[in-house]
């Protein structure tokens, strides 16, 4: 794998800065959230389910159209119309006092619907051999925000409140805005940006590579926001840990992840390469949310459990977008990435509704055995998928 360009090199650490920022505020309410929300006066196990995955219903109808419009207009007016969005929806759930309330704030920040746009807009910023470590760049440094709001959010919470949590979440969208004008490059265009047809785009988003790594994405996202919906509840109600200390599990955990993807990213050099990693998180995930429906009074195994499936997930954050860039046509990549997201957000959504149905159904460790079966739905996918992905680049090679 060659070596970044100074260009590339400025243009992974800033758009780098930019997402981890507007996410820093989004990841503050998960370690909170199901704890402090099921107090509220109209709540019950599915509507905050459905407050936490409720973003994703924007992100689901409005991530190919930014990313269409990014293809037209430039990536960086797209995106920060869609951080005005999500600063809109960050205030109207701030000023909330009803679990109702909130489910329309996060749904109107689901709206602001950048991250297809923001991940075009890393690819056009490198080259194709070097369009992994970037990708890795991002996903440490979204895993570095992921870790410090889990860390922060709770002891933030004690001081401003779940609305103050959401206040910030807007400032810190418009703050992204700022940095992304005046530090991230702006790619250069000789000439207006070629978009395709309805129908090429169609043909793009049905070839069976794209299948795939949608329905992987939406997998993905899925079983996170359903473990979102149990793993404080299980710390809080299960393990007699208070909120304030839940970062004593989270920080050993978020370390060890970081370990392990900065041991497999030299590895996913080429697609076939990250496609047998995909294959292997799969498996991991699955695993790991069975050992964390079994964990009731072994914390060591729910912090094992913890650790594989961050590990896997930080993994599959870096590799799935990398191998959506490489297949999709450049002309096509902002509608790519906008539907690549689209299944992320809808993966969130259905997420925490299965979440929310399993907890009041089934109870607490039937969130994890929900979200582990769900694997079992993604492995043959994988198996077939990454097979043909791996396919596809041999004969393009020959």
């Amino acid at each position: 794998m060659s070596q970044l360009s100074p260009l590339e090199r400025r243009s992974a650490l800033t758009l780098a800065l930019v997402i981890s920022l507007r996410l820093f505020g989004l990841f503050l309410i998960l370690p909170v959230f199901s704890v402090y929300a099921r107090a509220m006066p109209d709540a019950t196990p599915l509507l905050v389910g459905l407050a936490l995955g409720v973003y994703g219903i924007g992100q689901m109808l409005l991530q190919v159209p930014l990313g269409m419009l990014s293809d037209r207009i430039g990536r960086k007016p797209a995106i920060s119309l869609g951080l005005v969005v999500f600063a809109a929806g960050g205030a109207v759930a701030a000023f909330s006092h009803t679990l109702t309330g909130i489910v329309i704030g996060r749904a109107l920040q689901g709206m602001g619907a950048v991250a297809g746009a923001g991940t075009a807009l890393a690819a056009d910023l490198t080259a194709d051999a070097n369009r992994s470590k970037v990708m890795g760049i991002i996903g440490v440094s979204i895993g570095i925000s992921f870790l410090l709001a889990l860390i922060l959010g709770p002891p933030l919470e004690a001081v401003a409140g779940l609305g103050g949590l959401f206040g910030l979440t807007s400032l810190l969208a418009l703050g992204a805005m700022g940095l992304l004008w005046w530090l991230v490059p702006t790619p250069a265009r000789a000439q207006r940006p070629a978009t395709g047809s309805v129908r090429d785009i169609l043909a793009m988003l049905g070839d069976r590579s794209m299948l795939v790594l949608n329905g992987s994405v939406f997998f993905l996202h899925a079983l996170l926001t359903a473990s979102f919906v149990g793993l404080p509840l299980l710390l809080t109600d299960v393990f007699d840990v208070p909120v304030a200390r839940h970062w004593t599990l989270y920080l050993p955990v978020m370390v060890i992840a970081a370990l392990v993807m900065g041991a497999f990213m030299p590895r996913m050099r080429d697609t076939a390469r990250s496609a047998r990693i995909v294959v292997g998180c799969v498996v991991a995930l699955g695993l790991s949310l069975a050992g964390m429906a079994l964990a009731s009074t072994h914390e060591w195994l729910l912090g094992f459990a913890a650790a594989v499936f961050f590990s896997a997930f930080n993994l599959l954050e870096a590799a799935l977008p990398s191998l959506v860039s490489r297949i999709a046509p450049a002309h096509l990549r902002g509608a790519a990435m906008g539907a690549y997201s689209t299944s992320q957000f809808f993966g969130a959504f259905v997420g925490g509704a299965v979440g929310g149905l399993a907890l009041g159904g089934l109870g607490l460790h039937g969130v994890f055995g929900c979200a582990a079966a769900l694997t079992l739905a993604w492995l043959p996918l994988v198996l077939w998928g990454t097979r043909r992905i791996a396919d596809d680049e041999a004969l393009a090679a020959g």
